[in-house]
């Protein structure tokens, strides 16, 4: 037996449906990505089901729901389309349901978006088939297309149904390695302007899978090659054709999309370090992972560039950039309808991102000072020195050094793996609080209490104290600079 049409029949999950379904007189088919990544032979630790129905569907499934004792929501009441929320034991998935978007099944595989997501399967005919080929639907060449690796369009209406396809179409492309083939392409640059009818949560959604494949930088460049990147990011065009000084060999834009590939290579070097895999699979919201979010900084860290350039003397400088920036990618993050959490972390990306190429310059590299970095980027450390490497390989002008970078690796990545040493050791015990500062010297609350407490805990941190009795000796001297200045 084909091992599609085994997996088709023997799968536990697919199969209580089966057993569900058969009990209704509605047609129901199977369709969209399970059954596309079954073709591909394609294994995903997590998968959903997309069934068309020939009608009812949000009636069926509700039912369905019931006896499945799970989790049901009605996700588009005029098209019929509803979501049974799945889990058993470790186990969890979604189970949607849609009526048919036309007279048939036919019909309905005409309005799906590519080709490869266009086969059906009827979920009755399932348990009696003897072959795959006497029950797939695949009236638009699917097979061949998924042979070929092409992302292809089903028809014409296929953008203007649905704008936000045309982003789609980036991320199939990226999270299967498949090329969108010409016509396509074309049909793309034609209604892309449309995209921004889209609700942004879900434009979001379809750059975060793009980003957290193996594929962001092609795909950001396939998309700035038919103008649908700035149509998501207007801010980008302000970037084209600002030149920089003599350690860049290239203008703003193209050093952003050149440090979106390098911190996708050192993704790849660093590929056996557990920590920073761990660190980068990081969920910061939704299905949002650190990774995707620091190649989307490492895309932005320039972004306000354009806006701070300014002549020197003979020299071309940016400062403040970073703050700009920061600034310019709030309104980005907002725009996208990113959590705060992200908006937090891309503000402490861009913000702080040439820290570690201050840092690598201070020889010897004190305990305070590192102490200082982490203090200010907290969890976001490791992703301000991932980019700070891939901002500094990004620059190959005619001033930059092969030593220097490769000191500046060394920083980096040792800055690393102490944040990932402090992060499994205990945590110092306070030597005093605000009430033990107040009472020995004396003093009122107010702000230079937390000024001492953190002087104290810096020089804690660098191991200049380790009793109560010199944290208050500490302190002492502190409050006694401050009031002589």
């Amino acid at each position: 037996m084909d091992s599609i049409l085994r997996e088709l029949k023997t799968n536990p999950h697919l199969k209580q449906i089966i057993a569900l379904t058969h009990k209704y007189p509605q047609e129901v088919y199977l369709v969209g990505g399970f059954l596309r990544d079954l073709f591909l032979r394609r294994r995903k630790e997590s998968y959903d089901f997309d069934f068309a129905v020939s009608k009812g569907a949000i009636a069926l499934s509700r039912e369905i729901a019931k006896k499945l004792k799970s989790g049901f929501v009605v996700l588009d009441k005029e098209h019929g389309s509803s979501r049974i929320v799945y889990k058993k034991n470790d186990f969890s998935c979604n189970f949607d349901f849609t009526d048919f978007r036309g007279r048939d099944i036919a019909d309905d595989l005409l309005h799906r978006d590519f080709t490869i997501n266009s086969l059906a399967v009827n979920l009755k005919a399932i348990r009696d088939a003897r072959a795959l080929g006497d029950i797939v639907i695949d009236n638009h060449s699917a097979r061949p297309d998924i042979r070929s690796r092409l992302i292809r369009m089903v028809s014409e209406v296929s953008f203007p149904e649905d704008p936000l396809r045309t982003l789609r179409a980036f991320s199939l492309s990226a999270v299967l390695d498949f090329s969108i083939e010409p016509q396509t392409q074309k049909a793309i640059q034609k209604y892309r302007k449309e995209i921004t009818s889209s609700a942004f949560e879900r434009i979001a959604e379809e750059l975060f899978k793009t980003l957290n494949s193996g594929n962001g930088f092609k795909s950001f460049k396939a998309m700035d090659g038919v103008k649908v990147l700035e149509e998501i990011i207007p801010e980008i065009r302000q970037m084209r054709g600002v030149h920089q000084g003599p350690y860049h060999h290239l203008d703003v834009f193209g050093h952003s999309l050149e440090a979106l590939r390098q911190i996708e290579i050192l993704f790849l070097q660093l590929k056996r370090n557990k920590d920073v895999q761990e660190y980068l699979s990081q969920i910061i919201a939704g299905t949002h992972t650190r990774r995707a979010l620091l190649k989307l900084g490492a895309f932005l860290h320039d972004i306000g560039k354009p806006i701070s350039k300014e002549r020197v003397g003979k020299k071309t400088c940016f400062h403040g950039h970073e703050r700009v920036g920061r600034n310019i990618a709030r309104g980005i993050a907002e725009r996208l309808r990113l959590s705060n959490d992200e908006r937090n972390s891309l503000d402490k990306m861009i913000f702080w991102h040439l820290r570690p190429g201050y840092m690598a310059d201070i020889e010897p590299l004190s305990h305070r000072a590192k102490y200082r970095f982490f203090r200010d980027a907290k969890d976001e450390a490791v992703s301000i020195l991932l980019l700070s490497i891939a901002d500094q390989r990004s620059t190959c002008g005619p001033l930059t050094r092969g030593s220097n970078r490769k000191h500046h690796e060394d920083v980096c990545l040792g800055l690393a793996k102490d944040f990932f040493r402090k992060k499994k050791e205990k945590q110092l015990p306070r030597l005093v609080d605000g009430n033990d500062i107040m009472r020995q010297l004396k003093l009122s609350s107010g702000p230079i209490i937390g000024k001492i407490l953190e002087e104290i805990n810096e020089a804690q941190a660098a191991g200049e104290i380790k009793t109560k009795s010199q944290a208050l000796e500490l302190a002492k001297k502190f409050a006694m600079f401050k009031s002589c200045k």
